[in-house]
């Protein structure tokens, strides 16, 4: 019977794009069958390519003080699953950021991997991607949107924006979700971890 460290070596295995990357496949990924809190985000950055180790960047930074978590216990994958939308850096696109996670990975390893990590109470949908994604007809048109309707995917999901520096201008413009997804967001995180 294959458990969760057979399915993690097939993923970091997996070279199902590989021909679409331009720095070539290195799923980065953690989890772990007793994790409470799943932490779906986007795609690594070219940082988090070359360290292998997931936001490990200054969006990670601002993702961990939302979360108001150290870095010891945010890799602590026996308590938080982080599991891309995409696994490998999908390259760059023409306006300078980053390509959208490659289409291929979240239908072939998501469901799989949330089959061996039946814990978690908690999944943050961190950008547009993971939200369409897991939310479905739920995503309202906007991810502004779907952020500002927070309450109505909890308690199983709570939607965030991307904590990258593009966000800066995003949070100028709506500063209710550091008043009050933020606050929500760390106190359902503590109770978890």
């Amino acid at each position: 019977m294959p458990d969760i460290e057979d399915l993690l070596t097939e993923i970091r295995a997996c070279r199902l794009c590989a021909q679409h990357l331009p720095l070539g496949p290195r799923p980065v990924l953690r989890a772990s069958a007793t994790a409470k809190l799943l932490i779906v985000g986007q795609a690594p950055g070219t940082r988090v390519h070359e360290s292998g180790i997931p936001w490990n960047d200054a969006s990670g930074e601002r993702l961990r003080d939302w979360l108001e978590m150290t870095p010891e216990v945010f890799y602590d994958e026996a308590r938080v699953a982080i599991v891309p939308m995409g696994f490998c850096y999908p390259g760059r696109n023409e306006k300078g950021g980053d390509n959208p996670p490659r289409p291929e990975c979240a239908p072939e390893w998501h469901q799989k991997l949330l089959n061996f990590i039946p814990q978690v109470k908690l999944t943050l949908l961190v950008g547009g991607y993971a939200q369409k994604h897991y939310l479905g007809p739920a995503a309202k048109s906007t991810m502004t949107e779907t952020v500002r309707a927070w309450r109505e995917t909890l308690p199983r999901f709570l939607p965030t924006p991307h904590p990258s520096w593009r966000t800066t201008g995003w949070l100028r413009k709506n500063p209710w979700f550091e008043a009050e997804v933020v606050p929500e967001l760390r106190q359902r995180v503590s109770r978890l971890v």
